[in-house]
């Protein structure tokens, strides 16, 4: 079957792909408005920082929510509410008495709204499609999502000479409202069939169902360690291009259009690599590969070399996020997908929060370089991890 001929997949590539494209817009314009306001590292990450939390501090009870509504309606009703709070943050970003408490709260917010549409998304579609197209999927999901990374700040950068930061948000806006359009026009689906139990029992199920499926385990374990190190540097990526290396807008939005260009490459190999590899071998050598691209960090100050290494660390997260997300929808239960992506989503997101305050207050106080070398150790722990506990072996 061509997905891409499947009316279905068409109104949820859609909507992925509005939701993709928010995100690039959001990703890129509002540190450079905090920027512009603060002049602060440590503001910055704070931002990124609260949108992570909802993953660590609702992530479960989220996955229980999902578990039991019925899918479509949490979309719609997710979707209308995330329209109503974009608004605000628009409005306040774009007044002249900006509060960042206000926008931090709001951001929170967001990003719970967000979390819970995405979750939503991942158990409705194996109700949609068969799981044999999960690999699939995933795969077309994110080489759409790297097309947008790839167009998104170049064009975004371009678009700053002639375009005011305020119009960026209301098309961060629009954008959202024409996926709360779409999301109207999705098959209906059914309840997942459920016994009663309490919402204790609800997340012990999950935790079990988790904990018993031991590649997963494995896998989330390893993404903890891994966005512990990613956030060191994603929170104080922007602050080190604009206040060390002096790069101007254009530039960055170029050197962020190089890092994306990866995910292309990710996402064309990791179907050739599954025809000649396990998914167990192709996920523990590429954090080995991710190890010698973050060493290489630490040297280089030349912008365009800076997004190259940037967009091979972007190839190794797109082909381990595939084999991850193809692993947890084939192998969990569809009524307990909800609550194994919320408990599976809360580990690994634990450690995002820290690493962005530590990465925040790092880059106001000292050198930033070192930081890739500290993250270049941690990935060096998961590849150990990963060949002690025969994960090369997964199918």
């Amino acid at each position: 079957m061509n997905l891409y001929h499947h009316k279905t997949f068409q109104k949820i590539y859609a909507i992925n792909l509005l939701s993709n494209v928010s995100s690039v817009i959001f990703t890129f314009i509002v540190p450079i408005i905090l920027y512009e306001y603060t002049k602060s590292a440590f503001a910055m990450s704070m931002m990124r920082m609260v949108e992570f939390l909802p993953n660590v501090l609702l992530g479960m009870l989220i996955g229980v929510f999902v578990d039991r509504m019925n899918r479509r309606l949490v979309l719609q009703y997710a979707n209308t509410t995330r329209v109503i709070i974009a608004a605000l943050f628009v409005f306040f970003l774009t007044s002249q008495d900006l509060s960042l408490w206000t926008l931090y709260v709001l951001g929170f917010l967001l990003s719970s709204l967000g979390y819970m549409i995405g979750s939503a998304t991942n158990a409705i579609l194996p109700q949609l499609f068969d799981k044999q197209y999960m690999t699939d999927i995933q795969s077309k999901f994110a080489m759409m999502y790297t097309l947008v990374s790839i167009i998104g700040p170049g064009l975004l950068g371009a678009m700053l000479l002639w375009v005011s930061n305020d119009m960026f948000l209301w098309l961060f806006l629009t954008c959202h409202v024409v996926t709360l359009i779409l999301v109207q026009f999705i098959e209906r689906v059914p309840t997942p069939v459920r016994k009663q139990a309490t919402l204790i029992q609800d997340l012990k199920e999950g935790i079990i169902e988790l904990i018993g499926n031991r590649s997963l385990f494995i896998q989330t374990w390893t993404i903890f360690f891994s966005n512990f190190a990613s956030s060191l540097i994603i929170g104080i990526l922007t602050f080190y291009a604009l206040d060390q290396l002096q790069l101007t807008k254009e530039q960055l939005g170029l050197m962020l259009t190089i890092a994306a260009c990866g995910g292309i490459l990710g996402a064309k190999v990791i179907q050739p690599l599954r025809k000649k590899l396990r998914r167990g071998q192709i996920y523990t050598y590429s954090t080995l590969v991710e190890v010698i691209i973050l060493a290489m960090m630490f040297f280089t100050k030349q912008w365009i070399f800076l997004g190259v290494l940037l967009g091979l660390r972007t190839a190794i997260s797109t082909m381990t996020n595939i084999v991850y997300l193809a692993l947890r929808q084939e192998t969990t239960p569809n009524h307990l997908l909800g609550r194994v992506a919320g408990t599976s989503s809360m580990i690994m997101k634990l450690a995002l929060p820290i690493g962005l305050l530590i990465g925040g207050i790092w880059a106001d106080t000292l050198p930033i370089q070192p930081i890739f070398l500290i993250s270049a150790a941690i990935i060096l722990f998961n590849f150990f991890l990963l060949i002690k506990v025969k994960f090369t072996t997964v199918e």
